[in-house]
């Protein structure tokens, strides 16, 4: 029994709590086990007060604290990705190495897209 039976089958806001609960978990596993999810949250930390200072308008907000927020959830997925390729197998294999590449890439991405949007919203308006 992995531990998660009990809850199959919740419904309404038993489930909405205990998911809420699983999403904490995760956050704290990421905070506690990855540097880089941890540097992510500082730049999250110092980029959305300011995402919402340069944004003029609510799309420009959005946009720019979006970009971030989409940063922690790739770095999340990929830290899951590589969590699962470790647990499955501790030898090394080019499929684990392709997984844990793809999602690296999928991390850098990411954060290029940050970079595009926040260039593209704050240079033609000289506030960059």
């Amino acid at each position: 029994m992995s531990g998660f039976e009990e809850f199959k089958g919740k419904q309404g806001l038993t489930r909405l709590f205990n998911a809420l609960g699983y999403s904490r978990d995760g956050i704290a596993a990421a905070w506690k086990n990855e540097a880089a999810f941890r540097e992510e949250v500082i730049l999250a930390a110092v980029a959305i007060p300011l995402a919402f200072y340069l944004g003029k308008t609510g799309v420009e907000r959005a946009l720019l604290v979006g970009s971030i927020v989409f940063i922690l959830i790739v770095e999340i997925l990929n830290s899951a990705v590589e969590a699962v390729v470790d647990k499955a197998s501790p030898e090394k294999h080019d499929l684990a190495k392709r997984a844990k590449d793809m999602g690296s890439a999928a991390v850098l991405f990411s954060l290029i897209n940050a970079a595009l949007i926040w260039a593209c919203v704050l240079w033609p308006m000289g506030r960059v």
